[in-house]
Protein backbone atom coordinates (compact mmCIF):
# COMPACT_ATOMS: atom_id res chain seq x y z
CA UNK A 1 0.00 0.00 0.00
CA UNK A 2 1.30 3.73 -0.41
CA UNK A 3 1.90 6.01 2.15
CA UNK A 4 -0.59 8.43 3.60
CA UNK A 5 2.39 11.02 2.35
CA UNK A 6 2.03 9.14 -1.42
CA UNK A 7 -1.43 10.34 -1.04
CA UNK A 8 -1.11 14.15 -0.76
CA UNK A 9 -1.31 16.03 -3.69
CA UNK A 10 2.01 18.05 -4.74
CA UNK A 11 2.87 20.74 -7.25
CA UNK A 12 5.57 21.77 -8.77
CA UNK A 13 6.85 23.08 -11.83
CA UNK A 14 9.12 21.89 -14.73
CA UNK A 15 10.98 24.67 -16.54
CA UNK A 16 13.01 25.17 -19.72
CA UNK A 17 14.89 28.54 -20.50
CA UNK A 18 12.48 29.01 -23.23
CA UNK A 19 9.25 28.05 -22.15
CA UNK A 20 9.46 28.23 -17.95
CA UNK A 21 5.54 29.04 -18.26
CA UNK A 22 4.63 26.18 -20.09
CA UNK A 23 6.10 23.57 -18.46
CA UNK A 24 4.53 22.28 -15.58
CA UNK A 25 4.24 19.25 -13.47
CA UNK A 26 1.65 17.94 -10.86
CA UNK A 27 0.67 14.86 -9.27
CA UNK A 28 -2.38 12.95 -8.69
CA UNK A 29 -4.01 10.04 -7.56
CA UNK A 30 -5.13 7.89 -10.29
CA UNK A 31 -5.41 4.03 -9.56
CA UNK A 32 -4.23 1.35 -9.80
CA UNK A 33 -0.96 3.73 -9.19
CA UNK A 34 0.06 6.99 -8.90
CA UNK A 35 0.23 9.01 -12.18
CA UNK A 36 2.30 12.43 -12.85
CA UNK A 37 1.22 14.49 -15.53
CA UNK A 38 4.44 16.52 -17.33
CA UNK A 39 2.95 18.85 -19.20
CA UNK A 40 6.36 19.93 -21.46
CA UNK A 41 5.65 21.47 -24.96
CA UNK A 42 7.92 19.08 -26.41
CA UNK A 43 10.30 16.61 -26.76
CA UNK A 44 12.82 17.83 -24.02
CA UNK A 45 16.59 17.87 -24.72
CA UNK A 46 18.37 14.43 -23.00
CA UNK A 47 21.64 14.36 -22.90
CA UNK A 48 24.20 11.49 -21.79
CA UNK A 49 25.24 11.06 -17.76
CA UNK A 50 29.45 10.80 -18.86
CA UNK A 51 30.26 6.79 -17.83
CA UNK A 52 26.45 6.30 -16.95
CA UNK A 53 23.56 4.56 -19.20
CA UNK A 54 21.34 6.89 -18.01
CA UNK A 55 20.41 9.94 -19.88
CA UNK A 56 19.09 13.63 -17.61
CA UNK A 57 17.48 16.45 -19.20
CA UNK A 58 19.41 19.92 -18.11
CA UNK A 59 16.88 22.52 -19.30
CA UNK A 60 14.72 21.21 -17.35
CA UNK A 61 14.25 22.53 -13.50
CA UNK A 62 13.13 18.88 -12.68
CA UNK A 63 14.94 15.75 -11.67
CA UNK A 64 14.03 13.77 -15.06
CA UNK A 65 15.94 10.52 -16.51
CA UNK A 66 15.79 8.26 -19.14
CA UNK A 67 16.97 4.67 -18.43
CA UNK A 68 16.84 1.34 -20.24
CA UNK A 69 13.44 2.52 -22.18
CA UNK A 70 12.19 4.53 -19.81
CA UNK A 71 11.40 7.74 -18.63
CA UNK A 72 12.48 8.66 -14.30
CA UNK A 73 11.64 11.88 -12.26
CA UNK A 74 12.42 11.98 -8.86
CA UNK A 75 9.73 14.44 -7.08
CA UNK A 76 8.06 14.86 -3.78
CA UNK A 77 10.86 11.82 -2.14
CA UNK A 78 9.10 9.65 -4.68
CA UNK A 79 10.07 8.17 -8.01
CA UNK A 80 7.85 7.59 -10.88
CA UNK A 81 8.56 5.90 -14.66
CA UNK A 82 6.71 6.43 -17.73
CA UNK A 83 7.24 4.74 -21.45
CA UNK A 84 6.42 8.38 -22.72
CA UNK A 85 8.11 11.63 -21.78
CA UNK A 86 4.60 13.52 -20.76
CA UNK A 87 3.73 10.50 -18.43
CA UNK A 88 1.42 9.26 -17.41
CA UNK A 89 3.87 7.93 -15.22
CA UNK A 90 3.53 5.32 -12.18
CA UNK A 91 4.70 5.27 -8.55
CA UNK A 92 7.80 3.43 -8.44
CA UNK A 93 8.88 1.87 -4.74
CA UNK A 94 11.89 3.31 -3.39
CA UNK A 95 12.92 -1.15 -3.34
CA UNK A 96 12.11 -1.60 -7.22
CA UNK A 97 14.09 1.72 -8.22
CA UNK A 98 17.26 0.54 -10.66
CA UNK A 99 20.54 0.64 -9.53
CA UNK A 100 21.85 2.55 -12.68
CA UNK A 101 19.33 5.35 -11.66
CA UNK A 102 20.06 5.42 -8.22
CA UNK A 103 24.05 5.67 -9.07
CA UNK A 104 23.47 8.88 -10.97
CA UNK A 105 25.87 11.66 -9.15
CA UNK A 106 23.88 14.59 -7.35
CA UNK A 107 25.27 17.23 -10.05
CA UNK A 108 22.47 16.01 -12.94
CA UNK A 109 19.23 16.36 -10.27
CA UNK A 110 18.16 19.75 -11.87
CA UNK A 111 16.02 19.98 -8.55
CA UNK A 112 17.68 18.74 -5.68
CA UNK A 113 16.28 18.08 -2.27
CA UNK A 114 17.58 20.33 0.27
CA UNK A 115 19.06 17.54 1.75
CA UNK A 116 21.38 16.56 -1.42
CA UNK A 117 23.05 19.76 -1.15
CA UNK A 118 25.28 18.86 1.73
CA UNK A 119 26.17 15.60 -0.38
CA UNK A 120 29.41 15.53 -3.04
CA UNK A 121 28.01 16.68 -6.19
CA UNK A 122 30.04 13.39 -7.92
CA UNK A 123 28.26 10.99 -5.98
CA UNK A 124 25.23 9.61 -5.82
CA UNK A 125 22.74 10.22 -3.18
CA UNK A 126 23.01 9.22 0.41
CA UNK A 127 19.84 6.10 -0.51
CA UNK A 128 20.42 4.93 2.78
CA UNK A 129 20.21 7.94 4.91
CA UNK A 130 16.98 8.74 2.67
CA UNK A 131 14.98 6.08 3.05
CA UNK A 132 16.77 4.45 5.80
CA UNK A 133 18.12 1.42 6.97
CA UNK A 134 15.48 -1.42 6.30
CA UNK A 135 15.94 -0.16 2.54
CA UNK A 136 20.07 -0.24 2.63
CA UNK A 137 19.72 -3.96 3.73
CA UNK A 138 17.55 -4.73 1.06
CA UNK A 139 19.27 -2.96 -1.50
CA UNK A 140 22.90 -3.11 0.09
CA UNK A 141 25.61 -3.14 -2.39
CA UNK A 142 23.90 -0.64 -4.82
CA UNK A 143 26.93 1.49 -4.65
CA UNK A 144 29.22 -1.05 -5.62
CA UNK A 145 30.06 -1.87 -9.49
CA UNK A 146 32.32 -1.73 -12.14
CA UNK A 147 32.11 0.96 -14.03
CA UNK A 148 33.75 -1.19 -16.98
CA UNK A 149 31.05 -3.38 -16.95
CA UNK A 150 28.66 -0.65 -17.13
CA UNK A 151 25.74 -1.14 -20.16
CA UNK A 152 25.35 0.62 -23.43
CA UNK A 153 22.46 3.26 -22.85
CA UNK A 154 19.37 2.29 -24.72
CA UNK A 155 18.65 4.40 -27.78
CA UNK A 156 16.32 7.19 -27.15
CA UNK A 157 12.64 7.11 -28.87
CA UNK A 158 13.38 9.93 -30.89
CA UNK A 159 10.16 9.87 -33.21
CA UNK A 160 8.26 10.52 -29.87
CA UNK A 161 9.39 14.28 -30.99
CA UNK A 162 6.69 14.33 -33.57
CA UNK A 163 4.46 13.94 -30.97
CA UNK A 164 4.11 17.73 -29.18
CA UNK A 165 1.69 18.63 -26.60
CA UNK A 166 -0.70 19.07 -28.46
CA UNK A 167 -0.95 16.07 -30.48
CA UNK A 168 0.58 13.76 -27.35
CA UNK A 169 -1.45 10.66 -27.52
CA UNK A 170 -2.72 10.40 -23.62
CA UNK A 171 -3.86 7.11 -23.04
CA UNK A 172 -1.09 4.19 -22.86
CA UNK A 173 -2.91 1.75 -24.85
CA UNK A 174 -1.88 3.86 -27.79
CA UNK A 175 1.35 4.86 -26.54
CA UNK A 176 2.39 1.11 -26.39
CA UNK A 177 1.26 0.38 -29.85
CA UNK A 178 3.19 3.58 -31.56
CA UNK A 179 6.12 2.41 -29.00
CA UNK A 180 5.91 -1.45 -30.45
CA UNK A 181 5.52 0.70 -33.97
CA UNK A 182 8.33 2.76 -33.82
CA UNK A 183 10.35 1.99 -31.06
CA UNK A 184 10.72 -1.45 -30.22
CA UNK A 185 13.00 -1.60 -27.90
CA UNK A 186 12.83 -4.22 -24.87
CA UNK A 187 14.13 -2.82 -21.01
CA UNK A 188 17.31 -4.94 -20.42
CA UNK A 189 17.43 -4.80 -16.68
CA UNK A 190 15.65 -7.23 -14.68
CA UNK A 191 14.14 -4.51 -12.47
CA UNK A 192 12.90 -2.67 -15.30
CA UNK A 193 11.75 -5.50 -17.21
CA UNK A 194 9.32 -6.56 -14.33
CA UNK A 195 8.09 -3.05 -14.37
CA UNK A 196 7.75 -2.82 -17.93
CA UNK A 197 5.85 -6.25 -18.09
CA UNK A 198 3.58 -5.37 -15.07
CA UNK A 199 2.22 -2.23 -16.94
CA UNK A 200 2.20 -3.27 -20.93
CA UNK A 201 2.59 -6.74 -21.39
CA UNK A 202 -0.12 -8.01 -18.43
CA UNK A 203 -2.62 -5.12 -20.43
CA UNK A 204 -1.72 -6.78 -23.76
CA UNK A 205 -2.56 -10.38 -22.16
CA UNK A 206 -6.21 -9.15 -20.72
CA UNK A 207 -7.17 -7.41 -23.84
CA UNK A 208 -7.96 -10.16 -25.90
CA UNK A 209 -10.15 -11.74 -22.81
CA UNK A 210 -11.74 -8.30 -22.60
CA UNK A 211 -13.03 -8.16 -26.38
CA UNK A 212 -14.29 -11.80 -26.06
CA UNK A 213 -16.36 -10.54 -22.92
CA UNK A 214 -17.14 -7.62 -24.89
CA UNK A 215 -18.82 -9.72 -27.45
CA UNK A 216 -20.67 -12.10 -25.03
CA UNK A 217 -22.32 -9.02 -23.81
CA UNK A 218 -23.15 -7.50 -27.29
CA UNK A 219 -24.47 -11.35 -28.32
CA UNK A 220 -26.36 -11.21 -25.50
CA UNK A 221 -28.06 -7.91 -25.93
CA UNK A 222 -28.78 -9.40 -29.67
CA UNK A 223 -30.19 -11.88 -28.52
CA UNK A 224 -32.59 -9.92 -25.78
CA UNK A 225 -33.39 -7.64 -29.09
CA UNK A 226 -34.56 -11.09 -30.80
CA UNK A 227 -36.81 -12.07 -28.61
CA UNK A 228 -38.28 -8.87 -27.86
CA UNK A 229 -39.28 -8.88 -31.19
CA UNK A 230 -40.88 -12.26 -31.40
Amino acid sequence: MLKIRNLILVMGVLMSPLAASAAQVSIGIGLPHVSIGINLPAYPRLVAVPGYPVYYAPQLNANYFFYDGLYWVFHGDNWYASSWYNGPWWFVEPYAVPVYILRVPVRYYRQPPSSFRSWQSNNPPHWGDHWGRNWEQQRSGWDRWDRRAAPSPAPLPSYQRQYPRDQYPGQMERQHELNQERYRYQPRDPVVQKQYQERYERRDQDRPRDRDQQQDRDQGRDRDRDQQRR
